[in-house]
């Protein structure tokens, strides 16, 4: 059997493989680039997989080796470039420090070295500037303290044209992710629920509505940064009315994915609707574009935002595009509503403690609400109508994303739209 044959039929079991439900048609190495020789060495492959009219381009790495010390020493390797940002502190890594595969990402692969850094490998790449790289390298030159601060990056050329293929960043020590920490807080809320300690969200021992609010004004101090790395500008009634016909698309071709949800379409486009009848500019930016809790970490000093590379499956213009900051309020907004709703999936009191999961959600959600807008971000409660096509809007795109790769949590979107 052929290499290729071989390889095929590895990379379509792979978590991070985007073309799953498709034929694979072909399958090419572009790219092969020896970092390290002997035995063990590492090779870097580039592979396009074609799906019919379309295709993807993967990195993959065959071999194993334990350092990375191309980046510090700024080494060009064939076809590819290890890049350190000035003043980058790397001297721990010429200490063989061990490095570990984190399990448990979809769309990338990240190796910790030790407690100092994590170097994050795109699966997916493409030529032009990658979002992740340039949003929080302009950041660190900002002096945020809300992001983990870049340390270099490898690259290669596509097309002419540099491509991003891994970027080594400051590791989060002793960190919590945010989506862990919710979902704690859920757990504990359900099962202190039905004792007489406990009657409401803000009485069980693991309330969350502090972080959230918490993590509302880190969030409203990013866009805030990103605001003055990128500029503002504004979405003029003629780009809203676009805007909500963007929506109203991405809404007809979920209903014939999805046909169920064709009976809350009357619901949803009344929301698009009214966005479309707005007649005053929306202010626009640069921003995270694929913002939830397991995009936050919660670490000793405050929260830290990650992965600015927004939604992967969108093309690059559209994730460097300028929009609405309250996209990204809407996302953490849905993002409250799955910690809370996921683990009622399989709960046998599900039916009794949907109210308790609504006003879990309803709490974090409005103390989420409250630090963004006290910390100068665009109020939520201010901005209803184009809040509430935003939330349905990105409850539409996961209704596709549960139909396709988790059916069993379909449910969580269309319960969200049927009580919205």
């Amino acid at each position: 059997m052929a290499f290729e044959d071989v390889l095929a039929g590895w990379l379509v079991k792979q978590r991070w493989f985007a073309g799953k439900g498709r034929t694979v048609h072909d399958l090419a190495v572009v790219a092969d680039t020896e970092i390290v020789p002997g035995d063990p060495g590492l090779r870097q492959l580039l592979v396009t997989v074609s799906h019919g009219a379309t295709s993807d381009c993967y990195q993959l790495f065959i071999g194993l080796r334990a350092r990375l010390p191309a980046i510090a020493a700024d080494r060009t390797v064939g076809a590819l470039r290890f890049c350190r940002i000035p003043g980058a502190d790397l001297t721990w890594a010429g200490a063989g420090t061990d490095s570990l595969v984190l399990t448990g990402e979809q769309s990338n692969t990240s190796l910790v070295f030790g407690e100092s850094a994590i170097f994050k490998v795109f699966r997916r790449v493409a030529p032009g500037p990658n979002p992740d790289l340039e949003v929080a390298a302009a950041l660190a030159d900002l002096g945020s303290t809300h992001i983990a601060e870049p340390y270099g990056w490898a690259e290669t050329r596509i097309d002419g044209a540099p491509a991003v293929l891994a970027i080594l960043s400051r590791y989060l020590r002793a960190a919590a992710d945010g989506w862990a920490l919710a979902a704690t807080s859920v757990r504990d809320l359900y099962a202190a629920s039905g004792t007489a300690a406990v009657s409401s969200p803000g009485e069980a021992g693991g309330d969350f509505a502090g972080e959230a609010e918490r993590l509302g004004v880190a969030t409203a101090q990013v866009h805030a940064d990103l605001a003055e790395a990128f500029g503002r500008s504004e979405l003029e009634p003629e780009a809203v009315r676009e805007l909500a016909e963007q929506m109203f698309r991405r809404l007809d071709m979920a209903i014939a994915a999805v046909p169920e949800l064709a009976r809350y379409a009357d619901r949803i486009g009344d929301a698009f609707s009214n966005l479309a009848k707005l007649t005053e500019p929306v202010p626009a930016q640069r921003v995270h574009g694929d913002y939830h809790l397991g995009q936050v970490m919660r670490t000793q000093t405050g929260w830290v935002v990650l992965d600015f590379e927004g939604e992967p499956a969108s093309p690059l213009a559209q994730r460097r595009a300028r929009s609405s900051p309250l996209r990204d309020v809407a996302g953490m907004l849905r993002s409250f509503d799955y910690a809370a709703r996921h683990q009622l999936l399989t709960h046998p009191e599900r039916v009794a403690l949907a109210p308790v999961a609504s006003d879990w959600v309803q709490r974090n959600g409005e103390a989420f609400c409250a630090g963004y807008a006290e910390a100068g971000g665009l109020d939520p409660a201010r901005n209803a109508v184009l809040l509430r096509a935003l939330l349905l809007d990105k409850a539409v795109y996961e209704v596709i994303y549960e139909a396709r790769n988790r059916p069993n949590w379909l449910v969580i979107p269309l319960e969200f739209i049927a009580e919205t």
